[in-house]
């Protein structure tokens, strides 16, 4: 009797263990960027649209019963801390694949040790064409690039004449490959820019831009820096008297950018890489508006919608992984990535289909353009 009550009782906590084991059972996914430093405010949008979709597919069981986890490491927006944090992820065998790091530069400095671990980075947030050419095995992107951002917003500055069109940009690979697509469209016009300006990164200083801008009295400036950064530009040009049209790209397409512009956000044009946050009619926004009111997010930014579209192509990745086998591994993940024929995650919107394969690794082409209204929101 003793032996069978002992035998039941070693039965019960084995199964509690079993249970136990299956409910902690994560597929755990790896993130470095700037939660802190210049680019924290589109940091923390970013990755509350790419929580909003990942905590729902929890909710509702996970993939295939196990949990997603995201471990995120804050580089400060510094390359060298890049660096570090993936070599720290990549060393754990548990992380089958990085997600949504922030910076041109950093990911640069990334796709070296990328192709070491043979682990693939998911989305991550920034366009810049050397990701996308040549085609990096273990980069996907989900978002435009910077060039054709560029290319469209220069377009827009210049129907009143290419050469009223000013660029000041950050001096590093970011805005050097914006610029690239920005003189594109002049070098096709056989046009000359009104001036360009370049920006040191970590020190700023918009004098010679404001004083071209006074001198040259453009109809508009291309702004190619942080949020930060170009929110100081604006606030300079206007102390001096100037009303130019300001133009930036989607890397500043956040509420803490608009908030960092304060008085002087209306009218600031700012790019977009995908659907506006306000058209309910579209699947995908309807879907994250209603996530967001459960966690009482009362509006949806652009950024968040980056997050969010880029956890819809890292839950679809890893559901397809799962199917081909029981354990998903980086491997595993790659492969279903490179599945993706049409995958349309914006529910019937055009421009939210994306294809992979071996030798296109580009994601979407949805370039839009928004205004900063006076309500202090996003307009298009």
């Amino acid at each position: 009797m003793d032996f069978k009550a002992s035998a039941l009782r070693a039965a019960v906590v084995a199964m509690g263990l079993l249970a136990s084991t299956l409910v902690s059972a994560q597929i755990r996914i790896g993130q470095t960027t700037g939660v802190t430093g210049p680019a924290a405010g589109p940091v923390k949008e970013i990755n509350q649209g790419a929580m909003l979709y990942i905590d729902h597919v929890n909710a509702e069981g996970g993939i295939g019963g196990q949990q997603i986890e995201v471990v995120t490491l804050d580089d400060k927006n510094q390359v060298t801390n890049t660096v570090e944090n993936t070599k720290q992820l990549i060393a754990d065998p548990k992380v089958v694949a990085l997600f949504l790091n922030r910076g041109t530069p950093h990911a640069q400095a990334m796709m070296p040790l990328l192709s070491e671990a043979k682990i693939v980075l998911l989305a991550p947030s920034t366009g810049a064409i050397a990701l996308h050419k040549p085609v990096h095995p273990y980069v996907f992107n989900v978002r435009a690039t910077y060039q054709r951002e560029a290319e469209h917003v220069t377009r827009h500055l210049g129907m009143g004449g290419l050469e009223r069109v000013g660029i000041c940009y950050v001096d590093d690979s970011f805005g050097q490959d914006a610029l690239q697509g920005a003189l594109n469209v002049f070098k096709t016009a056989g046009k000359q820019t009104a001036f360009n300006e370049a920006l040191d990164k970590f020190k700023p200083d918009y004098s010679k831009c404001v004083a071209k801008a006074l001198e040259t009295k453009p109809l508009g400036i291309l702004m190619i820096s942080t949020a930060a950064s170009v929110a100081t530009g604006v606030k300079a040009l206007r102390a001096a008297g100037s009303k130019v049209t300001v133009a930036t790209l989607s890397n500043n397409a956040a509420k803490g950018f608009i908030d960092a512009l304060g008085e002087h956000a209306s009218g600031v044009i700012v790019s977009q890489v995908f659907p506006s946050e306000r058209r309910l009619a579209s699947p995908m926004i309807a879907e994250a508006a209603r996530l967001a009111q459960t966690k009482g997010i009362k509006q949806l930014t652009p950024a968040m919608i980056e997050g969010y579209a880029a956890s819809k192509v890292l839950v679809t990745a890893l559901r397809r992984a799962a199917k081909d086998k029981d354990n998903i591994t980086r491997a595993s993940f790659k492969k279903a990535l490179e599945s993706f024929n049409r995958v349309d995650i914006g529910g019937g919107v055009g421009g939210t289909e994306l294809s992979y394969t071996p030798t296109d690794h580009s994601g979407l082409d949805y370039v839009d353009l928004s205004y900063i209204g006076d309500d202090g929101s996003f307009r298009r």
